[in-house]
């Protein structure tokens, strides 16, 4: 289980979080919704270590992440998966080498194994074969599968999507989806989804997360949520320009 408690991040004068409390469950798949800019990225990348809360504690199976040294925050992280916005792939580097980058670098596999693991990992998303293409030669939707398959190359307990549709048309973006639940099922991991596409959410997310003003202004399953009485969910779920939601 993951507990975020009293969690504040200010960037100078801005507060980004504040006081964020939220408990995640193993094996679920939470979607942290909110409009673009309000620190749902930032959000996440506390609960990997990349970023330290001005006050508040990160738990992962009861340690406070926020505590640890960089060796300690180095093999949480090989526990963790994460797939970012961009897909953020070496661009002088194969997909092979892409997806083998972390297995080379924390383990002792040998290159037989490694190359199995990573073909393994394409046939999991839909690319087999794809070993030696070059990031350049792939279409948005292969990007962010190939940046999947990297997420899952280590095994990991808890996989972080941030924005994995951005960019996608409906129908890449509902395949991504789909994808996202089959590796849960298959990997029985613990998933925690960054995005704004409403649809998606709906699709993937066993509950829902509203995160607005450095808060979580509401939490719940689909129809907990679009039965909200809120007006903040009511204006964010209609994508309504007034209401007490401001544009940032």
């Amino acid at each position: 289980m993951i507990i975020i408690s009293n969690l504040c991040k200010r960037f100078g004068p801005k507060e980004v979080l504040r006081g964020i409390n939220l408990k995640i469950y193993d094996g679920e798949s939470l979607v942290i919704l909110g409009p673009s800019g309000c620190g749902k990225s930032v959000l996440l990348k506390h609960i990997i270590g990349l970023l330290k809360p001005d006050e508040g504690q990160v738990l992962i199976d009861g340690e406070d992440i926020t505590k640890f040294d960089q060796k300690r925050l180095d093999a949480l992280r090989m526990r963790m998966g994460m797939l970012f916005q961009s897909a953020a792939l070496f661009d002088s580097l194969t997909v092979e080498e892409n997806i083998a980058f972390g297995l080379r670098k924390h383990t002792n596999l040998s290159d037989l194994a490694i190359h199995h693991i990573v073909s393994e990992k394409l046939e999991m998303v839909g690319l087999p074969g794809a070993n030696h293409l070059m990031p350049s030669e792939l279409s948005g939707g292969m990007r962010k599968r190939v940046g999947l398959a990297r997420a899952i190359a280590m095994e990991p307990e808890i996989i972080l999507y941030d924005e994995p549709t951005t960019g996608l048309d409906p129908i890449m973006t509902c395949a991504i989806d789909e994808l996202h639940l089959s590796l849960k099922e298959r990997l029985g991991v613990t998933s925690i989804v960054v995005t704004h596409d409403l649809n998606s959410a709906y699709r993937i997310g066993d509950r829902l997360a509203l995160h607005y003003g450095g808060r979580i202004v509401a939490i719940g399953t689909k129809d907990e949520i679009i039965n909200s009485p809120d007006p903040l969910v009511q204006q964010f779920i209609r994508g309504e320009a007034k209401g007490p939601m401001t544009l940032l």
